[in-house]
């Protein structure tokens, strides 16, 4: 049964930082892309990160490059995001997503296991 358990959300000020982590069971990590999405009250769902296992896979939306950083742990099946600089903008659920494969994508609908998500709330 595939699992995943995002953490690390909260409430933090302007200009602050936050760790989000996603622990994954049930599927054979190093060989899924791992992802993250973001969706505020009243917006679609949106895509924020994504890499498979290097540096080149790595891709972000336009609104947080420089600021938001993906890296994966295969040892400890777990997938983070390091969000620095963070706006109030930011403010959203973030859920971890996952499917089969390298080949890059952002779009939503070919992800197919979905966490809980968990709560990020940017303070003005």
């Amino acid at each position: 049964q595939v699992q995943l358990v995002e953490s690390g959300g909260g409430l933090v000020q302007a200009g602050g930082s936050l760790r989000l982590s996603c622990a994954a069971s049930g599927f054979a990590f190093n060989t899924y892309t791992m992802a993250w999405f973001r969706q505020a009250p009243g917006k679609e769902r949106e895509f924020v990160a994504q890499m498979y296992w290097s540096e080149s896979s790595k891709i972000y939306t336009d609104s947080v490059k420089g600021r938001f950083t993906i890296s994966r742990d295969n040892a400890k099946n777990t997938v983070y995001l390091q969000m620095n600089s963070l706006k109030p903008e930011d403010t959203a659920v973030y859920y971890c997503a996952t499917r089969y494969g390298s080949s890059p994508d952002t779009d939503r609908t070919v992800y197919i296991y979905w966490g809980q998500g968990t709560q990020v709330t940017v303070s003005s």
